[in-house]
């Protein structure tokens, strides 16, 4: 059973890159393998993933090069670095880049993927935001499927608020309709049309103005995504 949860392993050393694909695979995750940095980044640029597994050293790119790139660039993916026993330092100076944890080699593919389902619960939109969050001057609530403020209370279906809890866990960020579609509808958007998106956009918008917020929240960024305006 597929977890519809997408990583990216960069791995150079190819019988440990394709045993974490397999491995992982096997607990249901959707997993991409790249054997080098500059594979890595274009791949991190092509798609989205909810989670890469980073070796520190690489050809082309070094690991922690590749993380500092990353999150210079606003990439918040959940990034797990695999360290050489003894690489103290490089420990510690991934985690100052951006990682969110590591795992030393050699490690067992059990605690691997307890580290990774932890990083993944800590920095899932639903935990980040909660069931019951502010979006604007409004607070949603996920259990009730309700839109309020102070002026009264609107009705909103699963969809609606699901998409307002992928924004509202990503303010002023880029979020990409790939992204929403993977979230929401918990599928690829290869092979459908982008007008889906955008429909369900455009009625977000018309209940946000009719609930009684004239400011625009949810901005159109042109060949990007959408971003959601806290400000």
């Amino acid at each position: 059973m597929r977890t519809g949860q997408y990583i990216l392993v960069v791995e150079d050393e190819p019988k440990i890159r394709e045993g974490l694909q397999d491995f992982l695979e096997f607990h249901g995750f959707c997993v991409t393998g790249a054997a080098d940095g500059l594979a890595a980044e274009r791949l991190a640029a092509e798609r989205r993933f909810d989670l890469i597994l980073l070796d520190l050293m690489l050809p082309q790119i070094s690991g922690e090069q590749l993380c500092l790139k990353w999150r210079q660039a606003g990439l918040r993916t959940p990034i797990l670095m695999l360290t050489a026993k003894g690489q103290e330092k490089e420990k510690i100076a991934g985690l100052d880049l951006g990682a969110d944890d590591y795992i030393t080699k050699p490690f067992s593919l059990e605690e691997l993927l307890a580290r990774i389902r932890a990083v993944l619960r800590r920095t899932d939109p639903t935990r980040s935001v909660g069931q019951a969050f502010a979006f604007g001057p409004f607070t949603v609530d996920m259990e009730r499927l309700t839109l309020a403020d102070d002026h009264g209370t609107t009705a909103l279906t699963r969809r609606q608020a699901m998409m307002l809890q992928v924004f509202a866990a990503n303010p002023g960020r880029i979020v990409t309709r790939q992204e929403l579609y993977e979230a929401v509808w918990n599928e690829s958007l290869e092979g459908i049309e982008t007008r889906t998106i955008d429909m369900h956009i455009a009625r977000l918008r018309d209940l946000l103005d009719q609930a009684g917020q004239a400011a625009e929240l949810i901005q159109t960024v042109r060949g990007e995504g959408y971003r959601y305006d806290v400000c």
